[in-house]
Parts: structure tokens; sequence; C-alpha cells
């Protein structure tokens, strides 16, 4: 079984977030959008959709998206069967989340690494 296969989104808390939301948009040209970040669209060399996103985002400080980790950061990876992932992490004592959410974007699950880092696990719908 394939585990992850790629990087779906890159998170993080900033004390000013509005701020630095500004900072990457302004100095980095990053089309941060309302929700607070921005998806970047796969593309093959000629600039062709490829069907796949990563997203990027900034939350406030206070934020609980990455509880019960502490860290200021979260990474999504991307994997192709999320249930089955899910079942061997647990068979293999590792601490995942007893939550799935199931949405337009995909299946997503959580386990907690060694050193108390969330990491989201996603299943991207079909095509993307």
């Amino acid at each position: 079984m394939k585990r992850v296969t790629g990087i779906g989104g890159i998170f993080f808390k900033a004390k000013d977030a509005p701020a630095l939301q500004a900072w990457y948009k302004r100095h980095l040209g990053i089309d941060v959008q309302t929700w607070g970040g921005a998806a970047f669209d796969w593309t093959d060399l000629d600039g062709k959709p490829t069907g796949g996103t990563t997203a990027w985002s900034v939350a406030p400080e206070e934020s609980a998206q990455f509880a019960p980790s502490k860290a200021s950061f979260m990474v999504n990876y991307r994997v192709e069967d999320l249930h089955a992932l899910i079942e061997a992490l647990k068979a293999e004592g590792c601490n995942v989340l007893d939550k799935i959410d199931d949405s337009e974007y995909g299946k997503f699950g959580w386990v907690i690494d060694p050193e108390g880092n969330k990491v989201e696990l996603c299943q991207p719908p079909a095509g993307q």
C-alpha cells in the first residue's frame, strides 16, 4: 500500500495573521484569499492543470486547528486510501485521532507524531 503520495497543504500560525498574510501577498506574490490562504493548482510544464492542488494558509496564533498539538504548524499529506492507512497506523501503535471528515475537498484523518505534532492525511476526491 502506498502511504504518502505528496504534500497537500502547509498550515501555520502567526502572532498577527493578517499582517503576515499581507506580507506574503506583497513580497512573494501569494494570492492570499479572505479565508487566510491560497490554493496552488498543479500544472504541467505547459501550464495545463494536472488535477491537484496544494493549500497554504496562515492562521491566528489562538487557532485550535492544530489541537491537540501545541505546534505552530501542520502539514497535510496526500494519501491514496485514507481508511486503509488509518487502520495500518492504528495497528502499528500510532496515536491516531478517532475522527475522519468527508467533504467536497476529500477525506481527512489525523495522526500525532512522536513529538506531538498533528499530521493531517488527505485522500483527495477522484481526479484530483
